[in-house]
């Protein structure tokens, strides 16, 4: 009997013209995930870019789909089948409007709350029920539309604390490997000082 896997995800943009915007905060993610298990992302034929590793003791699989955004679900369900993880194995990285800078929140289930990468997500798995490390960006300033918002680079106030925030989600996402919900929420829904 094969060790049971974890898929780990993180949503994003494909290229380097979107890699430092806050819809990428989830690849940022997986790319120090990825140098925590030393391995480096190589192309799979699930539309994906692919790490597989050990984090905490678990077989995990890594990947950044190389679709666009809106796009996600269809490398994701891919994977999914490929390797035979169950939907409460699969744990996405996100950034989150709804949840100020800084700020991490771990779910369950859910809706996509109008983020079009969780829409995608949902609909090719067929469920809901996969696990969110929610990545607070805050809400644009003033009237800015939050469609060109995402879209951008942090802010240079924001790019100082950059680094602790996406280790302390790269912690997240190790919590729910090593245990359960709530004890990673006991954990990281402290806010940041």
């Amino acid at each position: 009997m094969s060790e049971p896997v974890w898929l780990i995800v993180g949503l994003g943009n494909p290229g380097p013209g979107y890699a430092g915007n806050r819809h990428n905060v989830g690849a940022m993610v997986l790319d120090l995930l990825a140098g925590r298990v030393g391995g480096r992302f190589k192309a799979h034929k699930g539309r994906a870019d692919l790490v597989e590793g050990h984090l905490c003791g678990q077989r995990a699989l890594l990947a950044k789909p190389k679709s666009y955004m809106n796009l996600s679900g269809g490398p994701v369900a891919s994977l999914r089948d490929f390797f035979r993880v169950p939907v409460d194995r699969i744990v996405v990285v996100h950034d989150e409007l709804d949840i100020p800078y800084g700020v991490l929140r771990l779910k369950a289930g859910g809706g996509d709350n109008g983020h079009n990468g969780l829409k995608s997500v949902t609909s090719a798995l067929g469920s809901k029920d996969y696990l969110r490390v929610r990545v607070g960006i805050g809400r644009p300033p003033g009237r800015q539309d939050p469609a060109d918002y995402v879209l951008r680079d942090f802010a240079a106030a924001e790019k100082n604390e950059l680094g602790l925030h996406i280790d302390r989600a790269a912690d997240a996402v190790e919590a729910l490997l090593s245990g359960p919900l709530e004890a990673a929420r006991n954990t990281f829904h402290v806010d940041p000082a």
